[in-house]
């Protein structure tokens, strides 16, 4: 409960990405933050503005080894960019929508973060990792397992993702218009990755559990639907570098359309909106050059207007976070609508926020034009702010407030000891503060 309590703290001009940085407490090393995603993993130390290292959370098992002069090719498994480099590999996902499903794997990928990038003794530093809102106890329990058996490390808190990227949010200039530094940590979050989304309503620091809705559909399903529509189109995309170039398309040039309509009259209208996209190939060294298109709209539309793309899920983003709003007791409503926080690289499309705050702003005007004519009550007047809250460390939200939590000196009043799992084993990490049923 100390860990929701405390206000986020503001970042000091000095802060660096790139190293440690100094700790609270004298004699002590700075805490390791790891935010594990589906498709990267992010990681540095708390007291950092962003990530050190971020990489591909993917994992390669070697058809053929020892047929390059790196160090460690003898392996029989790759993870990282190593993995995607690797012409003869079966490349996987350990952590599939959010979840670990391959521990054996995700241990391996975890002692790759910790001795090959941030080059730390893990008995010396105390260590924060994320997990996904409908992390399952039992995985709680053996990642704590892995962390302490392992690892050996000195400390270890497992924070919510919603709740970090709440605390990210609460740093920005709107989040602390809306009173978010106070320490109310009240909101709706909004987490979209590469492989999952959740819509997580937050009351108090406490995740109403019952009330998260799962969304499938991310960025990986944007990123191929570019490249589909780049297929379809264009015949000279080398077929091994197509998915990264749908997917620095996607980067570079998607955004949301104020009405998809409209945007489609101007392309068809305006031959200019049509760009070309440059570059030289990884592989051949050779120049590609190829259109793009529609997609630069319809790629993030699919939150907006799924049945188009998939029957399986028919849904509306804004329709979702209205009704998880409204599952929620009614007397936290108001603060729900008035909060909603963006996490996570795939909101970052240009206008992603404005047109989510545009069409839920609609769906409450309507309810509540209806329940005024309902009441027949010309005097009584409601009022619903409905704000959705975009920042600069919107990508790495979640890392950044594990950043925050870190460098806390609350963290080491919240974090498990290595001593405290020696005297009662993993079940001390098996519920979560952070989640509750209202």
């Amino acid at each position: 409960q100390l860990l929701l309590a405390f206000p986020p703290l503001a970042p000091s001009d000095h802060m660096s990405a790139a190293a440690p940085a100094t700790s609270d407490y004298s004699g002590t090393k700075p805490v390791v933050v790891i935010d594990n995603g589906t498709g990267f993993i992010k990681m540095g130390y708390a007291g950092n503005e962003e990530p050190s290292y971020i990489m591909p959370s993917c994992y390669a098992d070697n058809v053929v080894a020892g047929k390059t002069t790196e160090l460690l090719d003898d392996l029989d498994f790759s993870i990282g960019y190593d993995a995607l480099r690797r012409p003869n590999a079966n490349i996987s996902y350990p952590i599939q929508h959010g979840i670990v499903e391959d521990w054996d794997k995700m241990e391996r990928v975890w002692q790759h973060c910790i001795y090959k990038y941030l080059r730390v003794e893990p008995s010396e530093h105390g260590f924060l990792l994320t997990e996904p809102p409908a992390n399952p106890p039992e995985n709680r329990e053996y990642l704590a397992e892995v962390m302490f058996e392992t690892f050996g490390v000195k400390q270890l808190v497992i924070a919510v993702q919603g709740v970090l990227a709440l605390h990210a949010a609460a740093s920005s200039d709107k989040g602390r218009k809306l009173g978010l530094d106070q320490g109310t940590l009240t909101g709706t979050v909004i987490d979209s990755g590469d492989g999952v989304t959740h819509v997580i309503p937050i009351v108090e620091g406490y995740v109403l559990s019952h009330s998260i809705r799962h969304i499938p559909l991310a960025g990986r399903d944007v990123t191929n639907f570019v490249l589909d529509r780049l297929r379809e189109r264009e015949s000279g995309i080398p077929p091994d570098e197509a998915l990264l170039m749908a997917q620095r398309v996607k980067e570079q040039y998607c955004y949301l359309a104020a009405d998809m309509s409209q945007e489609f009259s101007e392309f068809d209208n305006d031959p200019s909106r049509f760009l070309v996209h440059e570059e030289i190939s990884k592989k051949s060294g050779k120049p590609i050059k190829f259109e793009v298109g529609y997609e630069q709209f319809l790629g993030p539309e699919i939150f907006f207007r799924p049945e188009i793309f998939s029957s399986s899920h028919t849904t509306p983003l804004p329709q979702i976070v209205d009704t998880v709003i409204l599952s929620a007791p009614i007397d936290c409503r108001k603060a729900l609508y008035r909060s909603i926080v963006l996490s996570g690289g795939t909101t970052m499309f240009p206008q992603f926020g404005a047109r989510l705050q545009r069409e839920l702003r609609g769906i409450v005007d309507q309810r509540i034009q209806a329940t005024l004519a309902a009441t027949k009550d010309k005097s009584r007047k409601i009022d619903i702010q409905v704000n959705v809250v975009s920042h600069k460390r919107q990508r790495y939200a979640v890392w950044y407030g594990g950043s925050v939590v870190g460098a806390s000196p609350n963290y080491h009043t919240i974090a498990h000891t290595k001593q405290q799992y020696d005297e009662e084993g993993p079940r001390i990490c098996r519920n979560n503060a952070m989640l509750t049923t209202v």
